[in-house]
Formats: structure tokens, C-alpha cells, sequence
């Protein structure tokens, strides 16, 4: 056995099915032991693809996403990949072929300091210095990726570490790393501080963020809302843990969030933040969450609880073992009974949010409804329309620009899941993240939607899906320019647009043509629905261009 042997031998024991990747003569020993092996393996078009690919998987699966690339521009090519994956904590093991151990620091061909480079957006790097270190390392690799709060963890692999000879393998049963103790079981003090406070709250408020769905807590998050009728509002990140029509569901915070969430947030005078970082797109000011109110901050990662909002109670854990505390604490179990009785009524509360939110559905239906000009669609009406159309499971995976925050403030979510880039907010995400969701649950209906220009820096992807025979449902709002961009060029530099303009992209019809896809178009206002009933029907992969007037503002 040798290095690239024991490294494909370690995935196979970690129970990884799938690889995505790139080969190259720096990482060719890994590619060549893996055909011994049962793990599949998808070849993506561009290196960074290779990471949003495995992004989709690991959050759709629940379970680590594998990458595999070569040496030097293979490696830097991932780097924004890798970014996006732990702005948004998604466990990730990227394993990149590096040149000889000798030639290291020579500045030899395609060689670069990947480790270096990637040293502020990873949850740590290794460089295998030795065969034998080959099973130590990717234990610990796939333990730190999957636990604490989670993230991307690389392996920089030598070309001549991978060929050498391991005399005896022996695979960790267990990790033990003096450095990396993640907190899992939150303190039972602060646990009956919040239960306190509830009792005296009249107007509390649970936000919650992409560490629910990261910690597979939605359904203890949700009943513990259920039981006491306490009102939710979500981050970017958190869109899905609630079903968009639930009846304690107040939408989205943040800068483009909804004017109910964001009242519910300045007004509440108890705020429990659950798996969320406090980041500035979902809090711009702290004193929101500060200022006369009880702040509870939840979160697996110690380093975010008083990052950017002091909190009144602290509390380290992982999200779904403390909302299973605080059920314990007011239910009681087997084992104990309860310790406080949860009795606070909050129905004054839920009425005046209530009456908010219905004012605030009644003018986003008038947007919805709303005339465009010329042979354009409303693209809030027709992101409702879609996702009310979709599965009851469907997966949607918004990009970024407009659409995200059409698809934020439009999208009916309802036991699927939304996926998109929000902490890097990366441009070409959802078609790389759509293929590996869909990777992970083949017979789920999945969806992407994207801009044209976030389009054209991932298209290149669907010669992944055809080779593959992935099925993909494709929307493309095309309003030929890059249109967040423009938007604000509009608003803060006064029509000054510059370096905006998509004149040159491509006919989308013979595209889908040229890979196998079935084509649709969406132009004509009042007429959607049967080009989306088409779209969604179609066994096959489909690409839908839905055209948009390059004027119309978002958020």
C-alpha cells in the first residue's frame, strides 16, 4: 500500500461515496488508487465548481463533501470554493496534489503554497509529510470538518508522499486532539437563565441561522416554537427551517429582509439567537438586538457569541442537544423532571406581528402583480409562481445578485430546503451547488435559478450534468447586465453604469441545444404559468431563460 492508497482506503472507512474533482500529474496516484474502489467520482469543468459541488451534497446529505484537485493553478482555482464553503460552514475535506517534498519552495512547475494561501478561510490544513501520517491525518481531517462548528479542512498531498510505501495501515477508531475540544452539551445554568426569562418576557423572538439546518435541529427548533407560540424570524442562512407559511413565521431580517422580521426584532425585548453569527447583512446595527432587550446567543462556535453583539446569556452548544434542554427543562424526560414551567403568554404578541405581516403580504402581492415593460416578466411574480409549483420537498438553490433576493423575499418554501452563498455571497454558486444536491438525493426535485452573469461563470458545469446524466432544472433571469451591480450604481452613483453591460452572451436556446437540454422561455406576462408547469414536468434537464427588465430593483 501506498500513500495514495491509504488516502483512498481512509475515505472508504469515513463511508465517502463521492468525489468531485480534477486530475492532474500532482494528484494522478490518488485518481489511479481510487479506481481500485467503489467511490465514484465526478469530474467538474472548473476547480472551484468542484467545492460548491460538494457544498450541495454536504448539506443536502448531512455528511462530509470530498474534493479532489491538482497542484498549483488545479489548488488555486478551489480557493474561492473552499472560501465560499466556510463563510457558510460546510464541512468540506479538500485533498490537493502537491509537488515533491524536495522540490517544495523551488518555485518548480505548478507549484503553490495552497496551505498558505488558504490559511483564513479553513478549519485547518495539513501538508503530509510522510506516508505513515496518511490515516492520522484524514481522521482528524473529517472530525474537525464534521464537528464544532463546521467548515472546510485541507490536505495538501505531496506527489512523491502519495507513491511511498506505508508498511503497516492502521485507521484511528477514535480522535483525541488537545487543541480541538468543541463544546456539544450547553451549561444547564444558563440553560434555566432562559427559561427564566421567558417567563418574564412578553415579547420574545427566536432567530434562526444556517447552524440549525447544520446541527439537523429544524424539527426541535420548531416544536419548541410550536409548544410555547413563540414567534421565528431567520438570517439568510436560516431561510427553510420554517415552512414560509408558518403560522409563526415572520419572514427574513436583515438589509433586504422583510418589514415584519425586522420590526419583530427591533421591537421584541427578548431575542434567542439560535446558529447565527450576528453578521452584518442580518444585523447591520447591534444595538437592534442590545438595546432594552434580553439577548440570548446560541451557537457551537465560542469565538461568534460576543463577536459583534454582547449577549446577556451566553450559551455554547450545538443547537439541536440545547433546544433539546430547554424541551427537558419544561417537559421533563425519563431520566429527570421538569425544572421550570414554561406558563408566558404571548398571544398579544403574535397578533400584532400577525397584523404586520398581513399588511406587509398585501403590497408584496401588488409587487408580485405588477405590470412590466415590453416582452418582461415580473421576476417576483414568477419566483412565487415557481416554488408554489414546486415539490413539497423540492430543493431551490438561489445564486447571488437579484435573484437572491427576489428568491429571498419571493420563494415558497415548504418541507424542502433553500440553499444559496450567503456569508461570501459567490457568484456562480447554484449550479455547482444544485448538481451536488442533487447528487445526494436523486429523486428529489431540484432547482436552480441564477442571473446571466452568474450564469456564464458556471455554465461551463453543464457538461458535468450531461456527462453524468444529472438532471437539471435550470432558470436563468437574463436581463443582459449584471443587475445588483447596476442597481446600485443607479442609486448611489446616479445612472453612472460602468462595466455592467452583458452584450455578447450567449443564445441560451442553442447552448441547451448543445448540451442536451430542452429549452424554455419565459416572456410574455400573464403566461408563465403553463411555460413553469412545462419546466417542471420535463423528465430530463431543462434550461428556462425568463427575461427581466434590466431595470427592475430588488430588495
Amino acid at each position: 500500500m501506498n500513500g495514495a492508497d491509504a488516502a483512498v482506503r481512509c475515505l472508504e472507512l469515513e463511508g465517502v461515496e463521492l468525489v468531485f474533482g480534477y486530475p492532474g500529474v500532482a494528484i494522478c496516484p490518488f485518481f489511479n488508487s481510487i479506481l481500485n474502489k467503489e467511490i465514484r467520482t465526478v469530474l467538474v469543468r472548473q476547480e472551484q465548481n468542484a467545492a460548491h459541488e460538494a457544498s450541495g451534497y454536504a448539506r443536502i446529505s448531512g455528511r462530509v463533501g470530498v474534493v479532489a484537485v491538482t497542484s498549483g493553478p488545479g489548488a488555486e482555482n478551489l480557493i474561492t470554493g473552499i472560501a465560499t464553503a466556510f463563510a457558510d460552514s460546510i464541512p468540506l475535506v479538500c485533498i490537493t496534489g502537491q509537488v515533491d517534498t524536495a522540490q517544495m519552495g523551488s518555485d518548480v512547475f505548478q507549484e503553490a503554497d495552497v496551505s498558505g494561501a488558504v490559511e483564513s478561510f479553513v478549519k485547518y490544513s495539513y501538508i503530509v509529510r510522510k506516508a505513515s501520517d496518511v490515516p492520522r491525518i484524514f481522521k482528524e481531517a473529517f472530525h474537525i470538518a464534521s464537528t464544532g462548528r463546521k467548515g472546510p479542512v485541507l490536505i495538501d498531498f505531496p506527489c512523491n508522499i502519495q507513491t511511498e510505501t506505508i508498511a503497516h495501515f492502521e485507521y484511528p477508531e477514535t480522535v483525541s486532539m488537545r487543541t480541538y475540544k468543541p463544546t456539544f452539551k450547553g451549561n444547564m445554568v444558563q440553560i434555566r437563565k432562559v427559561m427564566k426569562e421567558l417567563n418574564a418576557a412578553k415579547r420574545p423572538l427566536i432567530c434562526v441561522g444556517g447552524g440549525v439546518h447544520l446541527g439537523e435541529a429544524q424539527a426541535v427548533v420548531r416544536g419548541f416554537a410550536e409548544k410555547h407560540g413563540i414567534p421565528v424570524v431567520c438570517t439568510m442562512m436560516g431561510i427553510s427551517v420554517f415552512p414560509s407559511g408558518h403560522p409563526l413565521f415572520f419572514g427574513m431580517v436583515g438589509n433586504n429582509g422583510s418589514r415584519t422580521a425586522n420590526r419583530a426584532m427591533c421591537d421584541a425585548d427578548m431575542v434567542i439567537m439560535a446558529g447565527a453569527r450576528v453578521a452584518d447583512r442580518s444585523i447591520n446595527r447591534p444595538a437592534i438586538i442590545t438595546e432594552g432587550k434580553t439577548l440570548v446567543h446560541i451557537d457551537v462556535d465560542p469565538a461568534e457569541i460576543g463577536k459583534n453583539a454582547g449577549p446577556n446569556i451566553p450559551l455554547v452548544g450545538d443547537i439541536g442537544n440545547i433546544f433539546g434542554e430547554f424541551i427537558n427543562e419544561t417537559e421533563g424526560s425519563a431520566e429527570k423532571p421538569a425544572g421550570t414551567v414554561l406558563d408566558a403568554d404571548y398571544s398579544e404578541w403574535r397578533a400584532l406581528l400577525g397584523s404586520e405581516r398581513e399588511q406587509e403580504q398585501a403590497g408584496e402581492a401588488e409587487k408580485r402583480s405588477a405590470a412590466c415593460s415590453g416582452h418582461t416578466v415580473n421576476p417576483r411574480g414568477f419566483l412565487h409562481d415557481l416554488t408554489a409549483a414546486m415539490d413539497d420537498d423540492a430543493i431551490y438553490v438561489a445564486d447571488v445578485g437579484q435573484n437572491q433576493l427576489w428568491s429571498c423575499e419571493c420563494a415558497v418554501i415548504r418541507n424542502g430546503r433553500f440553499l444559496t452563498s450567503g456569508g461570501m455571497g459567490t457568484m456562480g454558486y447554484s449550479i455547482g451547488a444544485a448538481i451536488g444536491a442533487k447528487e445526494a438525493d436523486p429523486d428529489r426535485q431540484v432547482v436552480a435559478v441564477c442571473g446571466d452573469g452568474a450564469f456564464q461563470m458556471a455554465m461551463m458545469e453543464l457538461g458535468t450534468a450531461a456527462q453524468y446524466h444529472i438532471q437539471l432544472k435550470i432558470v436563468v433571469m437574463k436581463n443582459n447586465t449584471l443587475g445588483l451591480v447596476r442597481q446600485h450604481q443607479h442609486l448611489v452613483y446616479h445612472d453612472r453604469y460602468s462595466v455592467t453591460d452583458l452584450d455578447g452572451s450567449p443564445d441560451l436556446n442553442a447552448l441547451a441545444k448543445a448540451y442536451g437540454m430542452k429549452y424554455l422561455k419565459a416572456d410574455e406576462p400573464g403566461k408563465t404559468g403553463k411555460v413553469i408547469e412545462e419546466f417542471l414536468k420535463e423528465k430530463g434537464s431543462v434550461l428556462l431563460e425568463c427575461d427581466v427588465d434590466r431595470d427592475a430593483q430588488a430588495g
